[in-house]
């Protein structure tokens, strides 16, 4: 090894980070809950590889996005293909979606998904460059029940975790009203056009609706007067953002109309929507997505429906308050050398039914409790030489203060 491969010790990247201990059960208490309220309303697990071709996301994503111009890690591979990592997950999906023809299939897809995605953006507290989503997309169904459908889903998964929320929505329309709306929107901002951001001066070109979701207050401040999308939507999309509003009323799901709202990403038609918590801070999105219908028709597939939502789930771990278990927890340990294979054969079989922790090294009592509350387990049982002889096991339950000893196969 030479010297310069010597010095000192090599770090995570920034904005990269490790997830283990109490971090790592969080992470899986969110994701396994998750996964099992979205197998509730029908979907069925996906992944996509974390490495896709670099247009993919330009043609999805869009190449107006601050993904795609400032975030994304994207490279020329070994072969001479332009790739990236996943900056989010909706476009891989749809990418499988288009290759696999099940747009020419016919019928519905529902799918969910979680892993990481990359970013290249200044870190900060909840928002990593390598970060993970939970989503959920929907192929084949043009209705605004479905939109309604989503969103109290994602109601049903905060309210599991006892996240508070606010939930904004809006209305992009479709390819009736939008055009008109750019053009409305284009002629407002120009007027004052030079005393936007940077981002904003150029967005008035490449897609002036972006513009309202500049995040500068400067830009924000002069805002107030452009006109809403929401004023100039075609009678088809109006008809199913009133619609939409009406099923969410009589569900009991609380909102609120934000015409600022476009969503980071080209994609988006018709329904937009964002959970927002006060909770980490400034008020800040912790869920969102929308309807895309052409996102399929932009990757090469025939005219499908679609929609979708993606969730932070970094920024949701610190809101996340763990439900009380009400499971076992069983620490086995032995008290001498002899008991050392009925403990391991003991374990063996406790664990296809509850969680069971064993320790091989030989210890006296008080050792074996001490170890046994340091790993969180509430029952402990023990095996020495007397138990062995009479094929029994001692059992004690660290929060009722009961104790017995039993015979094993009972245990």
């Amino acid at each position: 090894m030479s010297k310069q491969e010597n010095k000192g010790t090599i770090q995570s990247l920034r904005g990269m980070k490790d997830i283990v201990n109490e971090e790592s059960t969080l992470f899986t208490y969110f994701v396994d809950n998750a996964s099992a309220i979205a197998k509730k309303y029908g979907f069925s697990y996906m992944e996509t590889p974390i490495l896709e071709e670099t247009a993919l996301f330009k043609r999805s994503v869009g190449e107006s996005s601050d993904i795609v111009n400032k975030e994304m890690y994207n490279f020329t591979d070994k072969g001479e293909h332009e790739v990236c990592l996943r900056p989010e997950g909706t476009a891989g999906v749809v990418r499988h979606f288009v290759e696999k023809k099940l747009d020419r299939a016919g019928g519905t897809q529902r799918w969910y998904y979680y892993g990481p995605m990359f970013r290249y953006e200044r870190p900060q507290k909840g928002r990593l460059r390598e970060f993970h989503q939970f989503g959920c997309e929907v192929f084949g169904i043009d209705s605004v029940y479905e939109d309604a459908n989503i969103i109290m889903m994602i109601k049903d998964i905060l309210d599991f975790f006892k996240i508070g929320f606010k939930l904004q929505l809006n209305s992009l329309g479709d390819l009736n009203c939008m055009p008109q709306y750019k053009e409305n929107l284009v002629q407002h901002l120009t007027g004052f056009k030079d005393e936007l951001c940077e981002d904003c001066q150029k967005r008035i070109t490449t897609n002036p609706i972006r513009v309202l979701d500049c995040k500068n207050e400067s830009c924000q401040a002069k805002l107030v007067n452009a006109p809403k999308i929401t004023h100039n939507l075609c009678e088809s999309c109006n008809t199913d953002f009133e619609k939409l509003k009406e099923i969410l009323e009589f569900n009991g799901v609380e909102f609120e109309v934000d015409t600022n709202l476009v969503r980071g990403l080209d994609y988006y038609s018709k329904t937009a929507f964002e959970f927002v918590s006060n909770e980490i801070g400034a008020q800040s999105a912790i869920a969102g997505g929308g309807r895309y219908d052409r996102l399929v028709e932009f990757l090469g597939g025939r005219p499908t429906p679609g929609i979708g939502f993606a969730i932070g789930i970094e920024r949701l771990l610190e809101l996340v308050k763990m439900q009380e278990s009400k499971e076992d927890i069983v620490y086995i340990g032995a008290l001498d050398e002899a008991s050392l294979n009925t403990v391991l054969k003991t374990a063996n079989s406790k664990r296809k039914t509850t969680k069971t922790i064993i320790e091989y090294t030989p210890r006296g009592f008080g050792k074996h409790f001490k170890l046994a509350e340091k790993s969180g387990a509430n029952i402990v049982a023990l095996i020495g030489e007397k138990e062995l002889l009479e094929q029994t096991i001692y059992v004690k339950n660290i929060e009722t203060r009961e104790e017995k000893t039993i015979k094993i196969e009972e245990f």
